[in-house]
């Protein structure tokens, strides 16, 4: 249910019916449905389908694939923030013997810890789960093809692994433990192992004629961490308000931020598709649009989550066919349609309640040697310092207690900005990681690394 608030404009609806109609005709996909968040409420749904009479709600259920992994990686993560485990542990000090142990915890959320693409044959997509029922089934005689941490390459017997690892931490079924620690919390209870009804069928659609053939849907056992759930776009359309804001009550808003961010080595062929990968998130630029999520596939189904946190805009797009529309650029469109037409509205601004002067005097134009910057005071107590024009050296910092910042992202994460005084009191400059940002372009009365020319500025005479 949505308030007169946040209802979409008819002209926006209707933009969203024409691209899923689109998607659903020119695909040939049985049904397709769909959802849009925004300002963190469901605010559209949309269903198109072949078979006359109702066609699929927001509560019924299809298979999310892959969006599974995201899933595991929340539980991987709660671990991490418990004190369990170290994301940079290697897998063998908590889940010995795997052959695979090498490999960090960090890696096998990034998908670049080395490990094999798929199981061993026969496809276990499309075969009982109950033929590989340890993990050496899993992983086969050699688990890994490249060494730990140098590339990306996507790996599901590797979220099998994790899987596991929460199942010999937490002394529970992998399942049990995602019911009780992420879906009851959430309020996600259509998300499932198994289907439960209303649920939709998987088919596959004859590539050359209109025809159609029923597929399996197998228990992936073992693999079940990798892609066993199905879900609905309501469930979902709540997951992304998890994954674009956090709830303490299974993530905070900082350990989702760091899901968000890149964490593996991108392939050449992904620097130039403008993709990357963070801790179970596929991280994609998009028509010029940061988007996070994940898309999914098993016979029969294919998902897609997508968010813009930037844009305070997700969709869920969601069908049951083997191939069809291509579900991440339909979701990306949802995104972009209701962002170009209905821009999010930024919270009025306002004045901090309260400024330390001792800040505040950092505040204004400095120079990195001739490059102009501008230091900024932020509204969460930290600072800023970005280029005057042009591309360039920027973040933002966070206040310590000792009157120091840590810079947070970019070339500076993690450098240390500091106020440097003279016996005075007032500010002679700023050094952040050893460089001296001045008042003035190279300003004689602050300490220049390789000194200044005593002859001062001038021109060619």
């Amino acid at each position: 249910m949505t308030t007169p608030q946040e209802e979409l404009l008819p002209a926006t609806r209707r933009a969203l019916l024409h691209r899923i109609a689109v998607a659903q005709a020119e695909g040939r996909t049985p049904s397709l449905v769909a959802a849009v968040v925004r300002g963190g409420h469901t605010v559209w749904h949309g269903a198109r389908t072949s078979v006359d009479g109702h066609g699929p709600d927001e509560n019924v259920q299809y298979r999310i694939g892959s969006i599974t992994k995201t899933f595991t990686a929340v539980l991987v993560l709660r671990l991490r923030d418990e004190g369990l485990l170290d994301l940079g542990d290697p897998l063998e000090k908590h889940l010995p013997g795997t052959g695979a142990g090498e490999a960090t915890i960090a890696e096998l959320l990034a998908h670049s810890g080395g490990l094999a693409a798929e199981s061993p044959a026969p496809w276990w997509e499309r075969t009982p789960g109950s033929l590989r029922p340890e993990l050496a089934d899993v992983l086969g005689k050699q688990p890994l093809l490249h060494p730990a941490g140098r590339r990306h390459h996507y790996s599901n017997p590797g979220y099998t692994l994790l899987g596991a690892l929460v199942e010999k931490l937490r002394g529970a079924p992998w399942e049990d433990v995602l019911r009780r620690e992420v879906l009851e919390p959430l309020g996600l209870d259509r998300t499932t192992g198994r289907p439960r009804a209303p649920h939709a069928g998987g088919w596959a659609v004859h590539p050359w004629a209109d025809v159609m053939l029923t597929e399996p849907a197998e228990d992936l056992g073992r693999m079940a961490p990798a892609g066993q759930l199905w879900s609905t776009t309501g469930d979902l359309a709540r997951f992304a308000v998890f994954l674009a804001r956090g709830d303490d009550r299974v993530l905070s808003a900082e350990t989702v931020r760091e899901m968000r961010a890149p964490a593996a080595a991108a392939e050449a062929a992904d620097v130039l598709d403008g993709a990357a990968y963070g801790l179970g998130l596929q991280i994609q630029r998009w028509d010029g649009r940061l988007l996070v999520g994940h898309s999914g596939s098993l016979p029969g189904f294919l998902a897609n989550l997508t968010i813009s946190v930037e844009d305070d805009v997700a969709a869920v797009v969601l069908t049951n066919c083997t191939s069809g529309p291509l579900v991440a650029g339909v979701g990306a469109d949802l995104v972009r349609i209701v962002a170009e037409a209905e821009p999010r509205i930024p919270e009025p601004w306002r004045p901090l309640p309260e400024v330390d002067t001792s800040v505040l005097e950092l505040a204004g134009q400095w120079y990195w040697g001739t490059h102009a910057f501008a230091l900024r005071l932020t509204t969460d107590g930290g600072v800023s310092l970005e280029p005057l024009s042009g591309n360039g050296r920027r973040s933002r910092f966070r206040a310590n207690a000792d009157g120091t910042w840590t810079g947070l992202e970019g070339y500076y994460a993690g450098e240390l900005l500091r106020a440097a005084r003279r016996p005075d009191g007032t500010v002679s400059h700023l050094d952040l990681g050893s460089f001296v940002f001045t008042r003035q372009p190279y300003d004689e009365g602050s300490p220049v690394p390789g000194g200044v020319d005593p002859e001062g500025w001038r021109g060619i005479g």
